[in-house]
């Protein structure tokens, strides 16, 4: 089938309207007419090839929520009419120890993303939700349960959101541990909701003032200026656990000087350059980790869907038209949203 989407030819050519192919639904397939998708800033990185390995035309988006319009012989856990996500994977070997365990993100054999990886459909690779439908295997569709006025606010959960939930459960967030949140963007504004949520003392951190009040409505309990030096000592040797979201190259040893012995700061943005060296003695005298992590699994995924439905979480966004992603994209790159964009894919049609 042909539908309308929004992708790019080059690197150094804008988006634009294109017609693609998607296969008819095999046996185990859901066919989705999709909603509405997210805009990450992998998306930018991929599409302007400041990451290695671009494919061609490139079609991105991986944070999908949408209506399932069609399902193959075989699917048993979906129906025409559900309202469903996709996120970043749409397929995995299935047999690995880590496939087993239900961590798609790290299989061993390596899974194919939602979008610019290998696949039998033309044109050769995956093509994302920047499009009017996809098609995936029911494995890898997730439920939605959230009400329909809060879908568009449902997409980023499929990316920003589990890319925080994963690290934040995995690490053990909640009463009576203090997390900290390094950022307030995309990811970090996702994180210190859900820190808050599960009943951490939640501390956000920021380079600007002008983001405080921001961030305690979004739920902080304590807001830090890191630039400055006084108001970080005071909070050194005090945290269980800091999530870094910042995207960008930076200092790592001002946060590892504020966890407790057996702390743990996690990683989730990836900078363009590489993070100056940390120093190795504070991780020594204080057996200090630094740690990173993928997004989640499929079953961590759709836990993490059905936490945020039960509690009214969703991304703080600013809709779109496909038209203007261009415009998106400059924007994000100035750190000018509050906090994701995401795509009216009812757009694409007009």
């Amino acid at each position: 089938m042909t539908v309308k989407a929004y992708g790019a030819h080059a690197a150094h050519k804008h988006l634009e309207p294109m017609d693609i192919r998607r296969r008819a639904p095999g046996p185990h397939d859901v066919q989705i007419e999709i909603a509405y998708c997210g805009v990450c800033h992998s998306d930018l990185h991929t599409v302007r090839s400041e990451w290695e390995g671009t494919l061609y035309p490139c079609v991105p988006g991986h944070e999908i929520v949408g209506h399932v319009s069609a399902v193959g012989a075989h699917v048993t856990r979906y129906k025409a009419g559900d309202t469903v996500g996709v996120g970043c994977l749409v397929d995995s070997c299935q047999t690995c120890p880590s496939c087993g365990e239900g961590l798609e993100q790290f299989c061993e054999t390596g899974w194919t993303a939602t979008y610019n990886s290998p696949t039998p459909d033309a044109p050769g690779h995956t093509l994302g939700g920047y499009s009017q439908q996809i098609v995936v295997h029911e494995r890898f569709v997730l439920k939605i349960r959230h009400p329909k006025e809060q879908l568009a606010a449902v997409a980023p959960l499929l990316c920003a959101g589990i890319t925080t939930y994963s690290p934040l459960r995995h690490w053990g967030a909640g009463p009576g541990r203090k997390v900290g949140i390094v950022g307030i963007g995309g990811l970090g504004h996702m994180g210190i909701k859900l820190a808050h949520a599960m009943g951490a003392h939640t501390v956000a951190f920021t380079t600007s003032e002008s983001k405080r009040a921001d961030a305690l409505k979004l739920g902080a309990d304590v807001v830090i200026i890191s630039k400055n030096p006084d108001d970080m000592a005071r909070h050194a040797d005090s945290f269980d656990f800091i999530l870094d979201t910042v995207g960008s190259s930076h200092d790592l040893d001002a946060y590892t000087n504020l966890l407790k012995r057996d702390g743990t700061m996690c990683l989730v943005g990836v900078p363009e350059h590489p993070h100056p060296s940390p120093s190795i003695q504070p991780l020594i005298f204080k057996r200090r980790s630094i740690a990173g992590s993928l997004i989640g699994g499929l079953p961590e995924t759709q836990e993490m869907l059905d936490f945020c439905a039960e509690r009214g979480i969703v991304a703080d966004i600013e809709m779109i038209r496909a038209q203007d992603i261009d415009k998106a994209y400059d924007r994000m790159v100035k750190s000018d949203v509050k906090y994701r964009f995401v795509i009216d894919i009812a757009s694409l049609g007009k």
